[in-house]
């Protein structure tokens, strides 16, 4: 399968949790005492609190008096765990281990020794088993292919087209073995060691081949896809989390990895777009 362009290159201490019983304490404490003496209780305790108000960690003094005397405070404090909860939403159903690749492929007629090279996302969907993603002759791109396990995600990334982008998801279903010979449908045999293939390289000796593949299953298709654009706007933006992506760096390279980080960023954005994404 003709998935790639064949010029590759060379990828302060928090304080403890407040608890309800010291609110429940301080408001017992304010009914049973009069009125009259409601203020000097106030400065007594800013007072106390003043005196006894220790370090920045909090490891000395008593921090709940220091929370319970400034609101604004606990009220930030509790407001930043609620940012997380939501950040972390997008990411909840990430599998720990697995890995994360963006791969290439042309969707547009490309001719190569006679034959059509072209392979878009369409094409993977129509497929009915696992498809070889074949073509891979630069030694980046095969050591990433070589370092793909099954259940791994990749994005399906349209290259050498109008518009540049990201516009699906497969998964890795089958680990690497040697580019020698794969029936494709609609394609025929495809193999580095067949002179009249285009990805045919006569270098790549049979007995000990230098090139691999693995076999990728479709998972879905972007109903909004990311373009180039998109990616090396966010890529220029400083501490953003695509500021070191292998793809942006390595420009040409046909396989590239993904970090987790990365894949997360690039899937709340499809999100926020309508695109849920299956993990």
């Amino acid at each position: 399968m003709p998935k790639r362009k064949t010029k590759d290159p060379e990828d302060v201490a928090e304080e403890p949790r407040r608890s309800s019983r010291r609110v429940k304490v301080a408001e017992d404490k304010a009914e049973s005492t009069p009125p009259a003496k409601a203020p000097p209780a106030v400065k007594k305790s800013k007072k106390t609190q003043k005196a006894s108000r220790g370090p920045a960690d909090g490891r000395d003094g008593n921090p709940q008096d220091d929370a319970d005397n400034k609101p604004p405070l606990a009220v930030e404090k509790t407001s930043k765990p609620a940012k997380k909860s939501e950040n972390a939403s997008s990411t909840q159903d990430v599998v720990p281990g697995r890995q994360y690749w963006l791969m290439k492929a042309e969707p547009e007629t490309r001719m190569e020794k006679g034959h059509d090279v072209r392979f878009s996302i369409d094409d993977l969907a129509a497929r009915t088993e696992p498809e070889p993603w074949d073509g891979i002759r630069a030694y980046p791109a095969r050591n990433n292919i070589r370092a793909m396990k099954k259940g791994d995600l990749a994005f399906f990334y349209h290259s050498n087209c109008k518009v540049p982008a990201i516009v699906g998801t497969m998964e890795i279903v089958e680990e690497h073995s040697p580019d020698r010979e794969y029936h494709i449908p609609l394609r025929g045999t495809v193999s580095a060691h067949d002179s009249s293939k285009p990805y045919y390289d006569p270098s790549s000796d049979p007995e000990n081949p230098k090139w691999s593949v693995v076999h990728v299953v479709f998972r879905q298709k972007l109903n909004t896809p990311v373009t180039l654009k998109e990616l090396k706007a966010w890529y220029s933006e400083k501490d953003n989390p695509l500021e070191n992506m292998q793809m942006l760096k390595l420009a040409r390279i046909s396989v590239s990895k993904v970090s987790t980080e990365e894949w997360n960023f690039l899937v709340s954005q499809m999100k926020e777009r309508g695109d849920e994404i299956k993990q």
